[in-house]
């Protein structure tokens, strides 16, 4: 939820609106804060996620979906 309210008011802030959402999450139920943000805002989407932890619905919402793999995480 905290995350919702977060994009939203940053979105709609007059002084210095913002014009990218960066998510990291596989998590469906941020599908429509997704789509509402890019269509009624102008706002680029993007999510990074392991893919096949990610919902197709979250994938499907997003501009651009950056799969998360063993090329993006940190070796010991």
């Amino acid at each position: 939820m905290g995350i919702t309210i977060d994009v939203m008011d940053s979105v709609t802030a007059i002084e210095e609106p913002i014009d990218t959402v960066v998510l990291l999450s596989g998590d469906g139920d941020f599908d429509r804060l997704l789509t509402r943000v890019s269509q009624s805002h102008e706002v680029e989407t993007v999510v990074y996620g392991v893919e096949a932890l990610t919902a197709k619905s979250l994938i499907d919402a997003a501009q651009i979906f950056e799969p998360i793999d063993e090329n993006l995480l940190l070796n010991k």
